[in-house]
């Protein structure tokens, strides 16, 4: 009796350990289920080339963020109250989710890309949002014209805490890039995906499959034309290219403009102390060095560098993209090759 008596005040109720010690652990996977992973596809390839977007729901489990749901979102005409329809929207959508007994739990969102166009300021901002009123979320990227090509383009991303450390405070500069050693590689990070389903859906799938182990999908890796997907590459990458220089330019000023105040200063600061050389032999008091009212002491503002580590990201994005689609045409026609020769 001693015993329980002297263990009894150290017991705690389930909502004092989770008000006290939450533990975050981090993000390790995304498990999608079949039926989420078909709607997002269709919804994307239906409305392509147009981009769409839509609602992913689920569950975050420890390290595992399971995705159990999804609906599309209308697209809007112009004219249209987008934020106040929009928002309406997803409350009817999951409110009618709720009703029938579906997930309905916010895990982030999905939207469809062309030709992995995707890394821009707008997405940021929608993951800072979302990051607002959920603790974890991924955002689902399909991209139909890669899908086209034999590849399943599907990738789930977030943001990494160090980049979103630095975009609430707004300081992109070189210094603070430098000390907390970010890069634009830093910027995104791609969490393994995981494709689950239940053991009736295998089933039912196994029986669905046809006799034949060839389909058309394995007909279509084949196809030895390249031309219109690598064109668009080439094209968008030059864009970048064209994009990137002009930042490049941004910098190239703001370092001129730098270099002219700083002669300035200099040129102030000999002038102010042989100024002040005069006054000390007439025996008169010194006048301060440095003038905070005077233009030329005034900061530059440093230019941001999140517009190039975006530019940069998305140019290695379309460079891996052509290497890939380039090694995989160079196997199908070494392959046709020696078909013909046999």
């Amino acid at each position: 009796m001693a015993i329980i008596s002297e263990a009894a005040p150290m017991a705690r109720s389930f909502l004092q350990v989770a008000a006290t010690e939450e533990v975050v652990s981090p993000l390790r996977v995304v498990q999608i289920e079949g039926l989420a992973i078909l709607k997002i596809i269709k919804h994307c390839k239906e409305f392509s080339p147009a981009l769409v977007t839509g609602q992913l729901l689920g569950l975050d489990v420890g390290s595992v963020l399971e995705v159990t749901n999804c609906f599309p979102f209308p697209i809007r005409e112009e004219d249209e109250e987008i934020e106040a329809d929009g928002a309406n929207y997803q409350l009817e959508m999951m409110r009618c989710l709720r009703e029938v007994n579906v997930d309905n739990n916010t895990v982030g969102w999905y939207q469809s890309t062309l030709l992995g166009s995707f890394q821009t300021v707008e997405l940021i901002e929608t993951f800072m949002n979302y990051q607002e009123n959920i603790r974890r979320c991924v955002c689902i990227i399909y991209d139909p014209s890669r899908s086209n090509q034999g590849v399943l383009a599907l990738k789930a991303l977030k943001l990494s805490d160090s980049f979103m450390e630095l975009y609430r405070n707004n300081n992109f500069t070189g210094e603070k890039l430098r000390e907390k050693n970010l890069s634009w590689v830093d910027i995104f990070e791609e969490i393994p995906i995981k494709v689950s389903n239940s053991a009736l859906i295998s089933a039912f799938m196994t029986e669905l499959e046809a006799d034949t182990p060839v389909t058309q999908c394995d007909y279509d890796r084949l196809q030895l034309s390249t031309r219109p997907f690598m064109e668009r590459n080439v094209e968008f990458l030059i864009e970048c290219m064209d994009d990137l220089s002009m930042e490049q330019q941004k910098f190239q000023f703001y370092y001129r403009n730098l270099s002219r105040q700083q002669a300035q200063q200099q040129g102030w600061l000999q002038k102010r102390r042989a100024e002040n050389m005069a006054r000390k032999a007439a025996g008169e008091e010194p006048l301060p060095e440095e003038d905070p009212s005077n233009p030329i002491f005034k900061p530059l503002p440093e230019p941001s560098r999140l517009d190039s580590f975006l530019i940069t990201n998305q140019i290695s994005n379309y460079c891996n993209q052509i290497n890939g689609v380039a090694g995989q045409s160079f196997s199908r026609l070494y392959l046709m090759k020696a078909l013909q020769e046999n």
